[in-house]
């Protein structure tokens, strides 16, 4: 696991496609989408609307998402939280941070970013993640952004930076461990959470660290945005040109620095996000913990493995955690 000792991350390397402005930190890009190994590719005639329609393999979806609330709101009455803060001036800019009760700080903080492929869903929906966490002496900090078509993904990826950074910067107030921040998101949110692990922080601003984000956990994430031009329903409202998905693509992109990367994908999702989370493995793989296997859920289930202290998922980020005090 890294450390404070971790080599620092290389300079910046020659690139395809020119270095993106956006406004949060710079990136640098890996590869072409056409260099992916034939394995990885998606099978020639695939219907993508259906393989991203995670409603499909979703008993009750509609509910799911209803309890998800609810739960949110039951979690914030039973623990109190420093909620609504605001990182950035965008009115949907907005966390909630959740602090240990007990035990000596500095506490690791676990950031989480939400999914809702960037354009559903609000931070209120998944407080319900922070208690476990809080309770083995992890802060936890639920992210909320601003949503499509109103908000672009490029400035949604800004924002989701802009958090980030904003918790590094307020560490010590709230007696957070600076050097103990994990960055993790479900879905849209894995997609979020890789952008974070490709930020060349101090391009952002001089007294952001490059190490600034110790690991990640990717939950199904959506790391190669190009299908996504083929889903209306999606494509509509994000516009995933040719630019954006270069730019915006974390396949195509290079982790910043060595931070580890955790990962799962439901075994009951579809053939798409199960590649999706292989494509990360195999592009990132100087990075890749591991994949941890969860057969049995589908793409909401999963994330509500996260917030169970009972599932292998749980089990697994707390080791992550472990690991960084080593």
């Amino acid at each position: 696991m890294p450390s404070s000792k971790r080599a620092a991350a290389p300079g910046a390397a020659t690139t395809t496609h020119s270095r993106p402005n956006l406004n949060s930190g710079s990136v640098t890009l890996a590869s072409d989408p056409t260099s992916l190994p034939d394995r990885l590719q998606p099978p020639p005639g695939t219907d993508f609307a259906r393989e991203y329609d995670v409603s499909i393999r979703v008993p009750d979806f509609a509910g799911s998402l209803a309890a998800w609330g609810v739960r949110g709101k039951e979690a914030r009455a039973a623990h109190p939280a420093e909620l609504d803060l605001r990182y950035g001036p965008a009115a949907a800019e907005t966390l909630d941070l959740f602090l240990p009760a007990h035990g000596e700080g500095p506490h690791p903080l676990l950031v989480f970013i939400h999914g809702g492929f960037w354009k559903r869903l609000h931070k209120d929906d998944f407080s319900w993640i922070a208690p476990p966490f809080i309770e083995r002496g992890i802060a936890v900090a639920v992210v909320n952004y601003g949503l499509a078509p109103a908000t672009t993904l490029d400035e949604i990826t800004a924002q989701t930076r802009r958090s980030i950074a904003w918790l590094y910067r307020k560490a010590a107030h709230y007696g957070i461990d600076a050097r103990r921040i994990v960055v993790s998101g479900h879905s849209a949110g894995g997609h979020l959470t890789c952008m974070a692990m490709a930020t060349d922080w101090p391009a952002l601003a001089p007294d952001l660290p490059q190490h600034l984000v110790a690991a990640g956990i990717a939950l199904s994430p959506v790391v190669d945005l190009a299908p996504l031009a083929s889903v209306p329903v999606l494509d509509a409202d994000l516009d995933f040109n040719p630019e954006r998905v270069a730019t915006l693509s974390p396949i195509l992109l290079q982790p910043a620095t060595d931070a580890p990367l955790l990962g799962a994908v439901g075994g009951k999702e579809s053939a798409e996000f199960r590649r999706q989370l292989a494509l990360l493995e195999n592009g990132w793989a100087a990075v890749w913990k591991g994949a941890v296997a969860m057969p049995e859920d589908d793409h909401l289930t999963l994330c509500d493995a996260f917030g169970r202290p009972d599932s292998a998922l749980f089990e697994a980020t707390i080791e992550l955690f472990d690991g960084l005090s080593d």
